[in-house]
């Protein structure tokens, strides 16, 4: 899933961002990629979920439909 890519590496950015930013002492900066990296870290785990469980939903449809008949 490419979303779940891009999610996870705007979070691994955005975390750079916050350790450089608090490291330098940028204060307003520092919270603005602070609170990007907790969007994008959100967003990334949402993705990986709907990557993991729509996988896992359509084999056992699959498997349901195989032993009805």
């Amino acid at each position: 899933m490419k979303s779940h890519k891009y999610w996870s590496i705007g979070a691994m950015v955005s975390m750079i961002g916050t350790c450089y930013t608090g490291y330098k002492d940028m204060k307003s900066a520092h919270k603005y990629f602070a609170f990007s990296s907790l969007i994008c870290m959100a967003m990334a785990i949402y993705s990986g979920h709907k990557m993991i469980s729509g996988k896992s939903g359509k084999t056992k449809e699959i498997v349901a439909e195989e032993a009805a008949e």
